[in-house]
């Protein structure tokens, strides 16, 4: 499961992944506009994201980690969101991921500078997606989710492979390689 974490509005997605392929379970937002009491925003997130959880039984929660903004007030804001959306995870037994946008916008696109829609666009793709949301925050989710993937699942299957310090014992370590 991805999130996205914000008080205006909050992504989230859930994929699933075989071994050998991605497929999008659910990907959406919560326009959280409409509530003017903080709280509240609040509440409802740990709601949603908790219902997403028990609907969809994901196996761990990937989050966009805060980025470091000039208005203090909104740092603390998306704080709070984020940590809310951590706390339904644990209240469900999820191990909880984070990574910040560069990495995630670098394991999607390969580009750390990548923009939002270019990564939207790659996960369109990627995922056969017919139509993305309007809001950016469902594909960012979606990206935090991915990248979770990208830098555990598959990487393991990368990882088992028979690895070498140096070209000698790449060269030891891999015969069928040499031509």
């Amino acid at each position: 499961m991805g999130i996205d974490p914000g008080t205006t509005v909050l992504g989230y997605s859930v994929v699933r992944f075989d071994g050998i392929k991605l497929e999008l379970l659910v990907m959406g937002v919560m326009e959280l506009k409409k509530y003017s009491d903080h709280y509240i925003k609040l509440g409802k997130i740990f709601d949603r994201v908790d219902t997403v959880i028990k609907e969809f039984n994901p196996e761990e929660l990937s989050i966009e980690s805060p980025f470091f903004g000039k208005n203090v007030q909104s740092m603390l804001k998306l704080g709070r969101a984020q940590g809310v959306a951590m706390a339904a995870a644990i209240k469900n037994g999820l191990p909880i991921f984070e990574y910040a946008p560069r990495e995630i916008k670098t394991a999607v696109t390969g580009s750390g500078s990548a923009t939002k829609e270019q990564v939207a666009n790659i996960l369109k793709i990627e995922l056969q997606i017919r139509e993305m949301p309007v809001y950016m925050d469902a594909s960012d989710a979606l990206g935090a989710a991915v990248c979770h993937i990208y830098r555990t699942k598959i990487a393991k299957t990368v990882k088992t492979k028979k690895t070498a310090g140096n070209w000698n014992d790449f060269l030891k370590n891999n015969p069928d390689r040499i031509k």
